[in-house]
């Protein structure tokens, strides 16, 4: 399966009508930077998803800093956003792949089954030239029905049963080795990383913004079988979508988010934390 479109693929589709197109452009450090950039100048015909306002919930005590959006919420987004369920959807951002995989992931989630990246994001189509627009344009409105996979996630009571041993799914820790060590904590309350679980930084699964292609993906995790169940994290269940589509890459079906992630898991006094690293932990 392809997760996945070129630059050229794009530039041929996107003012067909069937074929919509998300520029889901962020920056962590400054919120409003992604929707700026996309106000100076965007693909054709494209519509902005923010990341806290569309493509996240609104924060609680728990859920972790970007929980899942309301299901009726994301299903009207879609719906004012021209997205039905028979729609291409083609989603990037600035070239770094996280906030794209996070849309690509909800839309999936959703029941969609015809979304890609746009591999090489914005950078890769200024690259080739291709035409860019300012104006903001007004989808037609469309029905869009919600097919939930609720088997594409997990919550924290799933995890724990992981980190007791009660199961054998293998945990996947996607951030920085310096955060999953304990070493370096700029966001979250508590330096470390769930008892257990394996470091695979997600930036590893890009080089220079193209993801990597199946046979690289399927040696960064060469050591387990392809049916093993897989919970993947990192801080807030962003940057954990893009090794979520690299293991789906590498043949890995029974592959799970858990959308809280680190800082849901940090979010409850009683959970253990863990320093250093865990290789020693893998279960082959």
């Amino acid at each position: 399966m392809n997760y996945t479109v070129t630059a050229a693929w794009l530039a041929e589709k996107f003012d067909q009508q069937n074929v919509v197109v998300i520029d889901c452009r962020f920056s962590l450090q400054n919120p409003s930077e992604g929707k700026t950039q996309f106000l100076a100048g965007h693909i054709p015909s494209a519509v902005y998803f923010d990341l806290n306002k569309d493509l996240s919930g609104a924060p609680g005590k728990h859920g972790g800093r970007h929980p899942l959006p309301v299901e009726n919420d994301f299903k009207q987004l879609l719906q004012k956003s021209g997205v039905s369920n028979s729609s291409i959807v083609v989603a990037y951002d600035g070239g770094e792949g996280a906030f794209a995989s996070r849309c690509w992931w909800l839309l999936r989630y959703f029941g969609h089954e015809q979304v890609y990246i746009l591999n090489g994001g914005f950078k890769e189509w200024q690259a080739h030239q291709l035409p860019i627009e300012t104006e903001q344009q007004q989808p037609e409105e469309v029905i869009f029905t919600p097919n939930i996979q609720h088997e594409m996630k997990t919550d924290v009571d799933e995890v724990k049963k992981i980190v007791n041993g009660e199961t054998t799914s293998i945990l996947i820790d996607s951030r920085s080795y310096d955060r999953y060590i304990g070493q370096n904590e700029p966001i979250d309350r508590v330096a470390g990383h769930i008892p257990g679980a394996i470091n695979k930084d997600w930036m590893n699964v890009l080089h220079k913004g193209f993801f990597l292609k199946d046979a690289e993906q399927e040696n960064r995790f060469a050591d387990w079988e392809k049916d093993r169940s897989i919970v993947v994290y990192c801080g807030s269940g962003i940057t954990a979508t893009p090794n979520i589509i690299a293991l789906k890459q590498a043949g890995f079906q029974n592959v799970k988010l858990y959308p809280g992630s680190y800082s849901d898991w940090v979010s409850y006094d009683d959970n253990e934390i863990e320093l250093g690293d865990s290789t020693d932990f893998v279960k082959k």
